[in-house]
């Protein structure tokens, strides 16, 4: 069994609306193993390994319904186990994934392993370790040479991933604020691989780094961190604190243990989670010894009064006291019986306790502080202590160190509550936590004593959601309400817009709108990420990547989205939900890639910008593939974009009161209509849009009719729509590479970025209703990786429409040969009937380019279908007939080797006149 390609979907994807991992897996020979025929000895040790396995419903969807399936007459495949296996170990590790599904690939033995992950690295690994654990599991005659190594001990394995897991896993204090956005539906990104994280998206943000949020004062951390200066403040507003100096040396340390008197507590500085403290020291010696415990910390140490009493922690946040835990340090009970080590094995055996923060508790663990503070009783491991003895193996009540802690919550004296919110608000902390020591915290300290020992910034919540005893409080609930108080808003609009053809048009037209209407507009599109109009990011940006950028900006205020089938396939959606989404078509185009081999396979990635849209769906109801998707949406709202205003399911729809957009006839020409709830609404007549040249382009009659949609169900005003509508044009500017004009040659040139057959087809009809008084010319080509049968497509449809072509290839050939795509493109027009004499096979762009602009006349037209956007429109309008020719970037250029049986003699004198043109460069070519 081995691992043939994996992908990581971040967000919605063809799988799944959370994050996936999809592993394509081939079993080889294990094709004939399934669990049925290896045994009931590979089952039960599968079972040993992996006891949670047993809870796993499965397609029963009960516990038990996957020990079910590999026990059954068939078993189950390999395939299936490891997608089992590598939730389980997720679920091990403390990740709460259960999803995952399995489905063949194709080939015999080929499968598609799905299954859901928290983190991308941990949800490898997993993948990882459990195709090992399978393999040790088979009987030697099936094992893969060399796949499990001698010394595997999937015990230490196990426990190996789970530490890896908790070294990349947000902390639980993190953790329990992220569900709390969950449950707030609060939108949340993860900034950094520590506990950096942005809850809302864009100028709705606000930021925690584990408990300490994007509103706390600076100085109040700085504060809190200098426990001197803390102390001091507490102490000049009354509020109970132990006597306490800063020392810097032994000596030091010494003489402040004598000024304020033994006992005392000896810890660093700065340090948290009970790090280098020492407590109840009645000895100049120990003294000593623990000062050089805390400079391991903290250069700066503080000697301070032992205040005698339980440990309490009291959690104030936004100006209220909402916990209080106490606090027990690690400890063992004895029975007359045991030794403390066995005892320690005991208490470890609890299923709460597990690896660092992979449960509720923590192991208990003999280290350097267990040891000294065993020795100080006399102590050690094999020691069995009497029947009900505390033995404590940590000085400090930590739950990270395998203290306990106990809810106080309801019990505490309402003194004492006032005196924690009276010392976090001093320090000026939005979230504090107050250690508390106290005989009894459920007396008021002005009676039975007590004293503030710390003021913390970034106090821990597991004690309060977890606690070893009492009720659980929900303490990042009211972190939240107070970065999000009720009734304000986290979330931005967002709008998705994808299909074949016109997606990025639509996607810079609703942003255009959006922009004029007063907003700060996020978009991403093919040729870079635009943040108010300013391009930060350059290049193909539609996947997740550039969707997190937008999100992120504390700027944006709207996000508008294009998204391309590469991104869904490779990674899927970046956000969970949009507001609105739109699929304006479903045409051939990189049909053949990435397993999509059909139309419909292609519809049914692109619908997933529908499916995850929540308030409006926006679909092209001229496009079955597109008006099927209806059926697929959950949004609260379905709007049908028609050109035909004859359609009779549209007509339905808006007669029940839906909502639709609905190009119409009239006295001036035709008229973009918005339905909604009855209502008939004139938006715009069309020859007012400047980007559908009077009306005559029809795909941008069209894509402003989808923009128009998105813009009104995201709700704009009327006015907003038509004042956008009618400024955006197609200028290198607005719409770079989509049917841009430069008409200050003689001639007119329209450069236009169509790469598939129908977006070549669109153009080639706006050409003949542009009726030039010259001829009209074509540069043709078509992209390297398209299936022969799209390339000749393309061909077919600038068949006849043109007096000339001169078809060329793409820079990047994409795996062909440097004159196949030249030579397709040729060979369809032939075969369509186009005269050889028309066609010219120039294959490098530039050069290509060149020729079509030298070749015009004063009133012709030329259609530039171009690869290099940028490049290409500078050479466009930056042409002037009497500079030499151009020579291109990259001088070997490859002539097609039948070009004379093809061209008369006329057409190969004219060729040879541009060769010349051209600085001898094709001559030197023809020449070898």
């Amino acid at each position: 069994m081995r691992i043939l390609d994996r992908a990581v979907y971040v967000g919605p994807s063809l799988y799944a609306h959370f994050p996936v991992i999809r592993l394509e897996i081939d079993l080889g020979p294990l094709e004939q193993w399934p669990s049925a025929k290896l045994g009931p000895a590979f089952i039960d040790r599968l079972l040993e390994a992996l006891p949670g396995l047993h809870e796993h419903g499965c397609s029963y969807g009960a516990p038990g319904g996957f020990v079910r399936r590999l026990r059954e007459d068939e078993g189950t495949w390999m395939g299936h186990i490891l997608e089992h296996v590598a939730i389980e170990l997720q679920n091990v590790a403390g990740e709460p994934v259960t999803f995952g599904k399995t489905r063949g690939a194709g080939a015999e033995g080929r499968y598609h392993v799905v299954y859901q992950y928290e983190q991308e690295d941990v949800g490898l690994e997993a993948g990882r370790l459990g195709i090992a654990l399978l393999h040790s599991l088979l009987p030697p005659e099936l094992r893969p040479e060399g796949a499990v190594p001698p010394d595997f001990d999937f015990a230490g394995e196990r426990d190996e991933f789970i530490r890896f897991a908790q070294r990349r896993a947000l902390g639980p204090s993190t953790m329990s604020l992220v569900r709390a956005a969950e449950e707030r539906r609060i939108p949340w990104i993860r900034l950094n691989e520590q506990s950096l994280i942005q809850f809302g998206h864009g100028r709705f943000q606000q930021r925690i780094q584990a408990t300490v949020t994007s509103r706390t004062s600076h100085i109040a951390v700085e504060l809190a961190s200098d426990k001197e200066e803390t102390n001091r403040i507490l102490a000049n507003l009354g509020l109970p604190v132990p006597r306490q100096r800063l020392v810097q040396g032994e000596d030091d340390a010494v003489a402040a243990a004598e000024w304020i008197g033994y006992p005392v507590v000896v810890k660093p500085f700065n340090a948290n989670h009970g790090r280098g403290i020492s407590i109840h020291l009645t000895t100049e010696a120990q003294v000593r010894e623990a000062f050089q415990v805390a400079r391991e910390h903290s250069r700066s140490v503080i000697v301070e009064s032992f205040i005698t009493g339980e440990d309490h922690r009291m959690l104030v946040i936004n100006g209220e006291l909402v916990a209080v835990s106490k606090r027990v340090p690690g400890h063992v009970v004895g029975d007359g019986v045991h030794t403390i080590e066995e005892l320690v094995e005991e208490v470890n055996r609890d299923p709460r306790r597990g690896i660092g923060h992979e449960k509720v508790l923590t192991r208990l663990v003999f280290d350097h502080q267990a040891e000294t503070l065993l020795a100080k009783k006399g102590y050690a491991r094999g020691t069995v202590p009497a029947e009900g003895e505390h033995v404590f193996l940590r000085s400090t009540g930590n739950l990270s160190t395998g203290g306990t802690a106990t809810d106080m919550t309801d019990l505490v004296h309402p003194d004492n509550a006032e005196m924690a919110v009276r010392a976090v608000k001093a320090i000026g902390l939005d979230v504090g936590g107050v250690d508390f020591l106290t005989t009894d915290i459920t007396e008021s300290y002005k009676e039975v004593g007590g004293a503030i020992c710390e003021i913390n910034a970034a106090p821990g919540f597991r004690m309060h959601m977890a606690p070893s005893e009492g009720h659980a409080r929900d303490v990042s609930g009211p972190v939240l309400d107070m970065l999000f108080p009720p009734g304000t808003p986290s979330r931005i609009p967002i709008a998705a817009v994808t299909g074949t053809n016109g997606k990025t048009t639509t996607a810079r037209m609703l942003a255009h709108i959006h922009k004029l209407a007063g907003h700060h507009v996020g978009l991403t599109s093919t040729d870079g990420v635009y943040i108010d109009g300013q391009r930060t990011v350059a290049g193909d940006m539609t996947g997740p990547l550039a969707t997190r950028m937008v999100l992120r900006d504390p700027k944006v205020d709207v996000a508008v989205l294009e998204i391309a089938r590469g991104g869904l396939l490779r990674a899927g959606m970046a956000v969970r939900h949009c507001d609105v989404g739109a699929v304006l078509n479903i045409k051939s185009d990189h049909l053949g890639l990435r397993g999509v081999g059909t139309l419909e396979d292609l519809a049914k990635v692109k619908r997933i910008v529908v499916e995850v849209a929540r308030e409006t769906a926006v679909l092209n109801a001229d496009d079955p593939l597109c008006l099927g998707m209806a059926d697929y949406t959950s949004a609260k709202n379905l709007c049908y974009v028609t050109m035909d205003p004859t359609h009779e399911l549209v007509g339905e729809h808006i007669k029940a009161g839906g909502r639709g957009v609905v190009l119409e006839s009239g006295i001036k020409g035709q008229m973009i209509t918005i339905y909604d709830r009855g209502a008939h609404i004139p938006l715009l007549w069309t020859h007012l849009i400047p980007a559908t040249l009077e009306g005559r382009a029809l795909h941008n009659v069209q894509n402003a009719m989808f923009a128009a949609a998105m813009a009104f169900s995201m709700g704009l005003k009327l006015e907003d729509i038509r004042h956008g509508l009618r400024t955006f044009d197609t200028t290198f500017f607005q719409a770079p590479g989509r049917m841009n004009i430069f008409d200050e040659h003689p001639f007119k040139v329209i450069l236009d970025y169509g790469h598939n057959p129908a977006a070549v087809e669109a153009m080639c009809r706006l050409v003949e209703r542009l009726e030039p008084s010259g001829r009209r010319l074509v540069v043709l080509a078509a992209p390297g990786d398209r299936r022969d049968e799209d390339i000749v497509d393309i061909g077919r449809m600038a068949a006849g429409r043109f007096d000339r072509y001169i078809v060329r290839r793409d820079d990047s050939l994409r795996g062909r040969q440097p004159d196949e795509v030249p030579h397709l493109l040729r060979d369809a027009l032939l075969g369509a009937g186009v005269a050889a004499e028309q066609i010219l096979v120039i294959p490098d762009e530039q050069m290509a380019i060149d020729g079509a602009l030298r070749e015009a006349q004063p009133g012709d037209l030329l259609l530039v279908f171009a690869d290099a956007i940028t490049r290409s429109w500078k050479q466009v309008i930056q042409f002037r007939p009497e500079a030499p020719a151009r020579v291109p970037e990259r001088p070997r250029i490859s002539r097609p080797e039948p070009m004379a049986a093809v061209a008369p003699p006329a057409l190969e004198d004219r060729r040879r006149e541009f060769v010349r043109d051209t600085r001898g460069v094709w001559l030197a070519r023809e020449e070898d």
